[in-house]
């Protein structure tokens, strides 16, 4: 019981200090490794579940994570943040 409890705590200590993307990666990557397995009821299953359920999280952690600003590329390839144009 005190080795879940210390897993548990150093888990949530490592998410704390993550940005929104690093947040939602793990959360939805560990989200996904639990309902894959459950699902399939197969390690493979869980593994299928983890990636998706990770690049879900992705998805929404770095969608919130600088609301009103889009990626661009310079002419050379490079990429840099600036603010969106508005659509009116």
């Amino acid at each position: 019981m005190m080795k879940k409890i210390a897993i548990v705590g150093a888990l949530v200590g490592a998410l704390a200090s993550c940005t929104p993307t690093e947040r939602g990666t793990a959360i939805g990557a560990g989200t996904g490794a639990i309902i894959g397995g459950a699902v399939s009821d197969s390690w493979g299953g869980a593994a299928v579940g983890a990636v998706a359920g990770g690049l879900a999280g992705a998805l929404i952690g770095q969608s919130v994570e600088r609301r009103g600003y889009c990626v661009y590329r310079d002419r050379y390839g490079r990429r840099y943040e600036a603010r969106c144009p508005r659509s009116y």
